[in-house]
């Protein structure tokens, strides 16, 4: 049997590699989101190779000095297969040296996640299909988020750590992946969809914009109204930055792309909005993709995605520690009252308190 020591010393291996992971995804959806943002996603019509070339050999000059298309395309492809690399590289050392069973069949959850996120993106391409697309968008942060909850159950806890009392955990990244989800949806409209079909895309994102504000307040104000690890503190406290910045980014990805947000100032009538309201607001002709013009904008909107993605991913990770405490807590109160009742009924008959 392993020593504690070396257990420890293994875990700390394993933490190190989900931290490295989750470092490396995040410019990945980075770059997915200039890639949809400049609708560059057909940039490379064939997969898994690139013009006929092996992925890994297509000629570093055609691809670095070509069309920008070409390149941001072609350099997510390489930058996932990096990704895919250290996520095998996870799983082996999580096979390897993690004793707690259920933590190596969530690090190889990773993998499986990464493989089935290839497969759509390659999906996408050869079927040039456009749900497959939003798909492809809605999942990269999850694959994301699932990183960031690596790094939250590898995490070793200090000693004497409060426990977390109510409260439902689970329910924040839920709300914020449905965001996410709708942002996803919204990004992707069809350039020939009616009117109406992007006003609701843009309704829907707003008022679950609202439900995650102030989910995350609260979030935000129980853990540091409660006792909670400096861990649990500062996801809380980044999430609710995150949650400002993202705001800021919503509103000048907007403006960006529709001038000033006239809608807000558009009445609602029986039947929902008023569709001359919303057409003075961004102009005829101009919804669809998200197609940005300059870099500013380009930017802007990116941003906005991959800051969304940063959102869920604290969210999960503080979900992850809060559950985690739950778990220990129960545990540690289960071993307490069990020798507490094995006295009583191993107690001698007549005996008093």
């Amino acid at each position: 049997m392993p020593s504690p020591q070396a257990t420890t010393d293994r875990s700390r291996w394993l933490h190190a590699w989900a931290w490295f992971l989750c470092c490396a995804t995040w410019p990945l959806v980075w770059i997915g989101g200039l890639i949809t943002t400049t609708d560059a996603g057909m940039a490379v019509p064939d997969w898994p190779g690139t013009y006929g070339y092996n992925l890994f050999l297509y000629p570093w000059s055609t691809w670095f000095f070509g069309p920008w298309d070409l390149f941001v395309e072609h350099g997510h492809r390489l930058f996932a297969s990096g990704v895919g690399l250290i996520t095998i590289a996870a799983v082996a050392v999580a096979w390897r040296s993690e004793p707690r069973s259920w933590l190596r069949w969530m690090t190889a959850g990773a993998l499986v996640l990464v493989i089935g996120q290839g497969v759509l993106g390659g999906l996408r391409v050869i079927l040039n299909e456009r749900l497959l697309a939003m798909l492809h968008g809605s999942i990269g942060p999850v694959f994301f988020a699932y990183t960031a909850a690596l790094v939250a159950a590898t995490r070793r806890p200090a000693p004497g750590e409060p426990a977390l009392a109510g409260g439902m955990p689970w329910l924040m990244p839920a709300l914020v992946w449905v965001q996410v989800t709708l942002g996803a949806a919204l990004r992707h409209v069809p350039e020939d969809g009616s009117f109406w079909t992007f006003a609701q895309h843009v309704q829907a994102h707003l008022w679950q914009a609202g439900i995650v504000t102030a989910a995350v307040a609260a979030m935000l104000l129980a853990a540091w109204r409660r006792p909670a690890p400096r861990a649990e503190r500062l996801l809380a406290a980044a999430g609710g930055l995150c949650v400002v910045v993202q705001l800021l980014l919503g509103v000048g990805a907007w403006v960006a792309k529709y001038r000033l947000p006239g809608w807000a100032q558009q009445a609602v009538d029986g039947d929902g909005l008023v569709a001359a309201g919303w057409e003075a607001a961004i102009g005829p002709g101009t919804i669809g993709p998200s197609t940005a013009g300059g870099w500013g904008e380009t930017l802007t909107v990116t941003a906005h995605t991959a800051n969304g993605a940063l959102l869920l991913a604290l969210v999960t990770a503080w979900a992850v520690l809060a559950a985690s405490r739950r778990r220990s807590l129960g545990e540690a109160t289960g071993a307490t009252a069990q020798p507490k009742e094995s006295q009583f009924l191993h107690e001698p008959p007549g005996s008093t308190h």
